[in-house]
């Protein structure tokens, strides 16, 4: 369950809504920089949040999300002190944690405010390293702009896709598992629900999103059902799609056969996608030579995204069959740390099943 303890909302001009932790270290540089913009004199939305006492039960219990890869994250980033490090997407704050008792300052995201109030709760006693905002982590970009900073990112983090407690809570509507409202915004605010797509979208972007974002053979067949149903009434609850697309598509092994219908509908609602196209265009003008970018994957849409922008921006030269010669590569700006994914070992997957599909893909900015 969220705890919370007040809240004071500052609408500012933009659509950024900024949680800024208090006590930030007085002084001038970056943080100084930073801190600023978070406290009203940058563009976005203000919200300060309050922190509970240390007997609150929000902060003892670590249940909310188990993050991956933790100790691949670390040796990846090498946080330290006074090094400036991204956290794309806070989380639990599981792996924020690991790079502030590094040493590390971090700049953390993440569009969904359960995440926001929960982990600055976990992360009480830190709150002098760290800014946190809800936000896009396609929108970091801007945040460093209306700052007035330029390249200072010695790290970036990406872990992308869903969070255990968005999965775990029926009201959120992103599982089959557990009966809900058709939701699964990230953003509670957004404009676009999954019972929207659902119920407007025509059949031909229906099947588009199963096939490109899920993976589903049976797309024209599960859009053309879901087409035909939703004539006769709306679908409301996460239950009732997943029995629609159990109709068409049998079960096979433990998995539902609805798993990447919802996938899809997921990706779509939330442009997990465009998201991502966007912070990986972005990253190599924020990061420092030296820097790193790591970015974690849980399905092979995204990874192959990944693993193809960062072949594209690791090689020096450019070599096509109808060219006499190799060319220089203008988009040349990584060095590749890891030429193959790093998965989670057997214990990590043991302790956490979800890790089974994460991937970690890292490179380092070129001086």
């Amino acid at each position: 369950m969220l705890c919370y303890t007040g809240h004071l909302w500052q609408p500012l001009r933009g659509s950024l809504r900024w949680a800024h932790l208090a006590h930030l270290p007085a002084g001038s540089g970056v943080w100084g920089d930073l801190s600023g913009a978070a406290t009203g004199r940058g563009a976005g939305s203000l919200r300060v949040s309050s922190f509970g006492s240390t007997e609150d039960p929000c902060v003892q219990d670590t249940s909310y999300h188990t993050p991956v890869l933790e100790k691949e994250v670390v040796e990846a980033l090498a946080p330290a002190e006074g090094k400036l490090l991204l956290d794309g997407t806070l989380g639990g704050g599981g792996h924020t944690r690991r790079l502030l008792e590094n040493g590390a300052w971090v700049l953390a995201m993440d569009q969904d405010p359960e995440a926001i109030e929960w982990a600055t709760r976990r992360l009480e006693g830190m709150e002098d390293q760290m800014i946190a905002l809800r936000a896009n982590f396609a929108s970091f970009p801007d945040i460093l702009r209306e700052a007035g900073l330029g390249p200072v990112l010695d790290g970036i983090l990406l872990d992308l896709g869903v969070s255990s407690h968005q999965l775990d809570q029926a009201e959120r509507g992103f599982s089959f598992m557990r009966d809900g409202p058709l939701d699964m915004r990230m953003d509670p605010d957004g404009l676009l629900s999954a019972a929207a797509v659902v119920n407007q979208w025509t059949e031909e972007e229906l099947a588009r999103i199963f096939y490109e974002y899920g993976g589903e053979k049976a797309s024209r067949r599960v859009a053309k059902v879901i087409v035909k149903r939703r004539e006769e009434r709306p679908f409301e609850t996460t239950a009732d799609l997943a029995a629609v697309v159990g109709t068409v598509i049998p079960k096979r092994g433990p998995a539902s056969p609805a798993t990447r219908v919802f996938q899809g509908l997921r990706i779509a609602v939330n442009d997990e996608m465009g998201a991502l196209e966007a912070a990986l265009a972005s990253a190599h003008h924020w990061l420092k030579p030296g820097g790193r970018l790591a970015v974690i994957t849980f399905h092979s849409l995204e990874d192959r995204i990944v693993k193809q922008h960062f072949r594209r921006h690791s090689g020096a030269e450019i070599d096509r069959p109808e060219w006499p010669a190799p060319r220089p590569n203008p988009d040349y700006h990584y060095r590749l740390i890891t030429r193959k994914g790093i998965t989670a070992s057997p214990e990590e997957i043991k302790r956490n099943p979800r890790s089974r599909s994460a991937t970690l893909r890292v490179v380092e900015r070129l001086g």
